[in-house]
């Protein structure tokens, strides 16, 4: 059964258990008013008889008064006396009694389906209180016509109540249709649609404009669908991507290695600038022929678990400048605020890369004014330690950042909106710095851009150095 049919079954079914709420009590209440009318023309009798000349009433006429009120037998009590005004001739048991003077609503439900499975012979007296200052007055009917009548009036409320139920339930049923059963049909069939063909941006709902729960649902399955569809070219775009570079990796490598070797062969010679520059030189290389060899490990996998020691982060820091190329002369002024014999616990090649991309981040947003002036165009790092870790911040006098690019700061191609940039910098400086357990931020408040990172140092494990203590 789809979610229409069970609507309506339901439907249906709560309206006629509300119709059977309804009818319970009224058949109850119809069997009370015709017993009470029957009572009526008992009372009307028994004036009549109460006023005949000499208390006595002819037996023709006491008969045609029976047979008007369809009783066999009606009675009066006055006081201590207890009067027969009337009988006919036919003498039948008494099945069981009424009592009008206290009916209780319970009983009167009970009694009157007892009626409702009663057979024709049963003879029911009914007692009620008595005009003219009598106690009561009773009569003897029989309970046939009381149970056809309580059937008549049973199939009248039955046909009463289908109809009822049947335009009730339709306008309900058509109300929840097209409120709550066609948007959620809807729905499930463009969520097929989408999972068949996610990149399709054909296949995003369209969300109404209802401001239900129906609407907050169409428009959060219109952004999630949204989402997914850009996470999906995202992930494409990186596939793209790492298609690309290793179709590259192998060549570059070569190129590398090449390079590495006129640089050993420029290390032999003794003139002191070469000796100077040549090590940085190869370590340059070194680092790129690594950096080549893992660049498809962001696309692919996660970078490898960082290798932490004990490292000055002064000479680190002094080694970006100089892979920057930022000397006295150039046009970017290069400022260090870095606490003296400050060490950091960290994997120097993957810190290295974190604060290589920071810098020349920097460097592009400085780039991007047309006049250079060192006095203020600066690229400042600071270091301290605050307890068991250590605060480093990059920052520059740039530009600042747009609000696009601080909406998708540490995302993967979303992180840039520099042309030519393809926005994997800080993508990849958050990732390494999570791998540290540590966090970056952004700065607000201050001139251009300031990058905060926190590396905490390791959990000392106390077991290991005691063995170490005990062994040495």
């Amino acid at each position: 059964m789809g979610l229409s049919a069970k609507l309506l079954v339901l439907t249906l079914s709560f309206v006629m258990i509300a119709e059977v709420l309804i009818y319970v009590p009224s058949v109850a209440n119809f069997r009370l008013n015709w017993l009470s009318d029957r009572l009526s023309a008992a009372y009307t009798a028994a004036l009549v008889f109460q006023t005949a000349p000499s208390g006595t009433v002819p037996e023709t006429v006491a008969r045609q008064i029976l047979e008007s009120i369809d009783a066999h037998a009606v009675a009066l009590k006055t006081g201590q006396q207890r009067r027969l005004l009337a009988a006919s001739d036919v003498r039948r048991p008494v099945t069981h009694d009424i009592d009008m003077r206290n009916m209780p609503w319970h009983r009167a439900i009970i009694e009157a389906f007892q009626t409702l499975v009663c057979v024709d012979a049963d003879v029911m007296r009914v007692v009620g209180p008595a005009p003219m200052g009598g106690e009561f007055v009773e009569m003897v009917l029989d309970e046939a016509p009381l149970r056809r009548a309580m059937v008549d009036f049973s199939i009248r409320i039955l046909i009463l109540s289908l109809i009822i139920s049947a335009i009730t339930a339709s306008l309900v049923y058509l109300s929840l249709q097209w409120l709550l059963v066609r948007p959620m049909r809807l729905m499930t069939a463009n969520m097929v649609a989408f999972r068949a063909d996610p990149e399709n941006p054909a296949r995003i709902m369209a969300a109404s404009d209802r401001m239900d729960e129906i609407g907050t649902a169409e428009r959060e399955l219109a952004a999630m669908q949204l989402d997914l569809a850009t996470l999906l070219q995202q992930k494409n775009h990186l596939a793209a991507l790492g298609l690309a570079v290793s179709k590259i990796n192998h060549d570059l490598r070569n190129l590398l290695s090449s390079a590495q070797l006129f640089s050993e062969r420029l290390a032999k010679i003794s003139d002191p600038h070469v000796q100077r520059f040549a090590p940085k030189l190869m370590l340059a290389l070194e680092r790129a022929i690594a950096f080549c060899q893992s660049t498809l490990s962001y696309g692919r996998v996660q970078e490898p678990p960082p290798d932490r020691r004990l490292i000055s982060l002064e000479l680190l820091v002094e080694d970006v400048r100089e892979t920057l190329g930022l000397d006295s002369s150039a046009p970017v002024r290069w400022v260090t605020a870095i606490e003296r014999g400050l060490t950091v616990d960290a994997d120097p090649d993957q810190l290295f890369r974190i604060l290589l991309n920071l810098a020349r981040n920097a460097m592009q947003a400085l780039e991007t004014r047309d006049a250079k002036d060192p006095g203020r165009d600066q690229i400042r790092v600071t270091g301290r330690r605050e307890g068991a870790v250590v605060v480093i911040e990059v920052s520059d006098t740039g530009p600042g950042l747009s609000e696009k690019a601080r909406a998708h700061l540490f995302e993967a191609f979303q992180g840039s909106t520099r042309t030519g940039s393809v926005g994997l910098g800080l993508a990849i400086v958050a990732e390494l710095v999570r791998a540290h357990g540590g966090e970056i931020r952004l700065v607000e408040g201050t001139i251009g851009a300031t990058f905060r990172l926190s590396i905490p140092d390791r959990a000392v494990d106390l077991d290991t150095r005691r063995g170490e203590r005990a062994r040495a």
